[in-house]
Parts: structure tokens; sequence; C-alpha cells
């Protein structure tokens, strides 16, 4: 069987799953569609949370970022791991015992301020719609490369997908079809990291070999890549290059800005208990381990294999030919994420860090996708890890596309334009809501803005400086009051879209045109890190502010004591 059929019988087997699943949850109420109805098993549901969590930016970019930036990029691993930490420990409990259905209406009701509650909408609107464009790019990648259709016919493919279960479950459907999602994902991460593994190193846990002795060289696999990549002049893999200070501030706007996502806090509200809220973080951490103690395995292993394609005796000897690079290079060509430009008309495929010499152009999102072709592993495992990475991309698309529909179905139409509107008319409007956010993310997916094609941070950066502190501060404070939180979610807004489309040079005036990431602003901090200091910005106002403004209502301090301290002791903290 030739690898496009079977490509398309394991895609189509795993579509096949989804629609399945989407007809037997169909979602019959609010509840259903915006919480699943509360009823989720704590394991389902962390499952669930593990698929939402890792997006296309996990399961296909991650590892090509790592590979390609070694120890700085360790960053990234860091702040999501550590951001999921955060969610667990500090908010998800405490919003869970809530009982709201949607961020933003915990914010209008904690802050007692329907203004406070538009404004989060409006973040979570922005937030949300930025971090789709990049999981229905992934959608576009793979099915270009591996169905063999145009970039655009594979989002129009991947959109229909998600409106079948998105729209007619809800988060019913979408919970359900996320744990199919995420046994595909983890599986096709995982197979062909092993494989690779015992090829390089002879051990079968890709997280153990990473540290284990090259088999062709006897020495560390580590100290193999240092070697290879110096004597073609990129940096060391395994040194620091950033400053302390960004990667510091990187790390902690990655953990702060997951933290406060939108698509992943609302899966806390599906399980029936404040208690099966906590149960289902610590087993959706287990999951969401298994792929990221796996990641730095493969980014690592896939550098090694991409230098052994290009100088397969050894990188101090002749380049490949351009005539005998093997057939994964051709196919990647096709896509237009790989391209070799024969700069001095040799024939050869000259691979080195100048920006001169260099011939060769890898796209950093084809290195999972690519891993099992330059490993030469079996074609069966190949059309799995396209499955796998449709299936990351459709699970965080489909839970953001929900926050998308419940912000405005909920929060914007039931909330402040009709609140007597009833549940049937409000379940309309959800459905009606979400077909067009999924419109709009294909949309913007086939048309990508500049600023969201070149970078998430907007996305991490608007969680961390808005979001993410509103929430810590209406569970754990209960001297802030509206105008403090309106005033800090304001602030941190407007100054990290500021600063990061000034430092990006997205504003069209020339003064701003040559800045860089690399460009020093505020004492040197990247658009990347800026996430966290927009959050400090965003506590320090809204203090200030509560402060010098009238005190918290009496009934919002005791709601604020309800849900952070539950009545009685041992086996009352489960309701």
């Amino acid at each position: 069987m030739d690898q496009f059929t079977l490509n398309l019988i394991v895609v189509g087997a795993t579509f096949a799953l989804y629609f399945g699943i989407a007809i037997w949850a169909r979602a019959g109420s609010t509840a259903e569609f915006y919480a699943a109805g509360g009823g989720v098993h704590p394991i389902a549901n962390g499952m669930a949370t593990g698929a939402d969590w890792m997006s296309a930016a996990s399961f296909i970019s991650m590892a090509g970022i790592i590979a390609f930036g070694g120890y700085d990029t360790s960053a990234y691993l860091m702040g999501w791991t550590g951001g999921y930490v955060l969610l667990a420990m500090l908010l998800a409990p405490y919003l869970r015992k809530f009982g709201k259905f949607t961020v933003p209406e915990f914010v209008g009701d904690r802050f007692y301020s329907g203004t406070a509650r538009v404004i989060a909408v409006i973040c979570l609107l922005i937030i949300s719609i930025t971090y789709v464009i990049g999981q229905m790019s992934g959608v576009g990648v793979a099915f270009s490369r591996f169905l063999e259709v145009s970039n655009d016919t594979g989002l129009y493919i991947g959109a229909a997908v998600v409106f079948a279960y998105a729209v007619l479950g809800g988060m019913k459907g979408i919970t359900y079809t996320q744990v199919a999602q995420y046994v595909v994902l983890i599986i096709a991460y995982t197979i062909p990291a092993i494989f690779i593994s015992l090829n390089l190193t002879g051990n079968p846990i890709p997280g153990l070999g990473l540290f284990s002795n090259d088999t062709a060289s006897g020495v560390p696999l580590l100290t193999t890549l240092n070697g290879m990549l110096a004597d073609l002049g990129f940096a060391s893999y395994t040194e620091q290059h950033d400053t302390t200070l960004n990667m510091f501030l990187f790390t902690m706007s990655l953990m702060i800005g997951t933290a406060g996502l939108p698509h992943v806090i609302v899966r806390f509200f599906t399980v029936p208990k404040v208690a099966d809220a906590r149960s289902s973080a610590g087993w959706a951490l287990v999951f969401i381990a298994l792929l990221y103690l796996t990641a730095p395995a493969v980014g690592a292993m896939a550098r090694i294999n991409l230098i052994n394609t290009m100088y397969p005796n050894g990188v101090k000897e002749t380049p490949v030919a351009r005539a005998d690079v093997p057939d994964w290079v051709a196919n990647w060509e096709k896509t237009g994420l790989l391209k070799f430009d024969d700069k001095n008309g040799d024939g050869l495929i000259n691979y080195t860090s100048s920006a001169e010499t260099n011939e060769l152009d890898v796209n950093k999102d084809i290195i999972v996708l690519a891993n099992p072709e330059i490993a030469q592993l079996p074609s069966w495992v190949i059309a799995l890890v396209a499955a796998g990475g449709l299936a990351a991309a459709l699970s965080t698309a489909a839970g953001l596309l929900m926050a998308i529909s419940s912000a405005v179905s909920h929060d914007l139409i039931k909330g402040q334009l009709n609140p007597g509107i009833s549940e049937k008319g409000e379940l309309l409007a959800a459905r009606v809501s979400m077909a067009v956010a999924i419109g709009v993310a294909t949309w913007l997916g086939l048309n990508p803005p500049g600023f969201a094609a070149q970078t998430v941070a907007l996305a991490f950066g608007l969680a961390a400086s808005s979001i993410f502190p509103v929430l810590m501060m209406g569970i754990f404070s209960k001297r802030i009051n509206s105008k403090g939180a309106i005033s800090g979610m304001l602030v941190g807004l407007i100054f990290t879209v500021v600063y990061i489309f000034l430092h990006k040079g997205w504003f069209f005036i020339a003064s701003t045109a040559s800045y860089s990431d690399s460009a020093p602003m505020l004492f040197g901090i990247k658009s990347t890190a800026i996430g966290s200091i927009g959050a400090l910005l965003n506590f320090a106002v809204a203090f200030i502010v509560s402060n010098a403004t009238e005190d918290t209502p009496a009934e919002v301090q005791e709601l604020v004591e309800s849900i952070r301290i539950p009545k009685g002791a041992g086996a009352a903290t489960g309701h």
C-alpha cells in the first residue's frame, strides 16, 4: 500500500471516530453545551485537558523550536508546564467552586460589574482568536504534506471536522472528542520517538536516551550534537546565549500566560465537584508529562538526523549532492516549508550557520512531522504522525472556539444584551456563535495577519497581563474592587499590546520599523517576555486604585470567602 493511501485511511478513521462521538454526545442544554453538564469523570477530563493544552504548538512546533534553539528554548518547557501547575494549584479548584460557565462570568460577578465582564470578554476574544490562527495553520501544514492537498483545502476540511463535533456537541462533544484525540496524539508522538531513540542510543525511553551515549560515536548524545554544530559554525546546543533577565521574564510570561488561557480554565467547570477538579488537574499533569518529557529528546535527535542527512559521511566531509537527497527532502520541498538555494552552483547542499553560505532553509514546524521520514521509519508510523498532528491542532482549536462561542452567547448576549433570553434561544445563539467563530478562524487561517503569523507572544502576553492577574486577585484578595480590577486589566492590556507592536515594528511609522526582537527597548526586554511586566502593572494598578476608592461590598467579600475557604472540613471540601 502506498504512503498516500495509508495516510488517508488512518486520518479518515480518526475523523470517523470524531464524527461518531459528536453524534453520541450531542448537547441538549446550555449546561451540556458550555460545561458538558458538569458530569465528566476526572480521568476523562484530565485526558481532555491534556489534549486541549497540547496544541499544535506543543505537538508540531515545540520540538522544532528546541531542535534549533537548544538550551535557550527550554523556557518553553518550563513555562508551559509551570503554567499548568499554577493553574491547577491556584485557580482551577476555586473557579470550579464558584460554579459558573465562563471566565468573564466569574470576573463580572466577583467584581460586580458588567464593564469588567465585557473587558474580560474582549481580552478572551483577542487571546483566543490570535491563538486559534496558529492551530488552523497547523491543520493546513499537516494536510498539505500528508494528504497532498493545498493548504487552503486542508483548512476547509479541518474546519468542517471541527464544525461537525463542536457545533453539535458543544463542550460535551468536544470533551469526549478530545479524549480520543489525546490517545491519538500521544501514541503518534511517542512511537516515532521510541524508534529514533533506539536507533541513535539503543535506549527505548527517549527522555533517558537524550542522556545516553550515541551508538555511532560512543560518547554522550548531547556531546555528539555539540560537536556537529561546532563544526558547522552553529552555537552550542547546551549553553545559554540569551540574557538571564529575558530567560526569567519569558519563562514567567509563559507560566502566567498559560495559566490564564481561558479555553483551558473552562475545562475545570466540567467536573461534578471541587475534589474532582483537583483530581482531574493531577491526571492532566500526568498526561501532559508523557509528551513534555519526550519533546527535548525529539528535538535533539531530530537535529542530529537532519545533520546526518545533509552530511552522510560526517560533517567534516563533503555535503550531500542535490541529486542524492532522500525522498523526504523532495516531499517537504513541495510544501514550501523546506527550501534549497544552490548559491555557489556546485550542486551540493551546504548547511552552515552563515547566512552567506547556508543553502538549506528548514521551517521549524516540520521537524516532528518529518522525523519518521528522516529516520526512515515504517509507513504506518508516518501515517500515525499525520493523524496526531491533526488531532493536536483540532483539539485545541475546538477548545478555543468553545471559549469564543460561550463568551459571545453567554457573556455578551445573555449577560449584557438580552438577559431574558430563553435556554433554547441561548443554545441556538451558542451554536450560531460557534459556527461564526469557525468561519472567522478559517478565514484568518487562510489570510493570517502579519502579527499573528510572526509570534504568539500577543496571545500569551495578553493572557499574562490581563486574565491571570484579575483571576488571582478575584480569588485571593477581598480588597480589590471593580474600579481596581477594570483599571488593572486595561493598563495590563494596553501596555502589553503597545509594547509588542512597537517592538515588532507593526505600527506603520518610521521610528519603529527597524525594531526587532533583539533591539533594546525597556531594559532590553523582548516582546515575548513583556507579558510578565504587564502582569505586574496590572497587579500594582489594581491595588493602588482599590485602596484609593471605596471598599468592596460586604456580600462580595463573603463570596470571596466562600470560594477560597470551603465550609466544614475533610469530606466537605469535595462539595
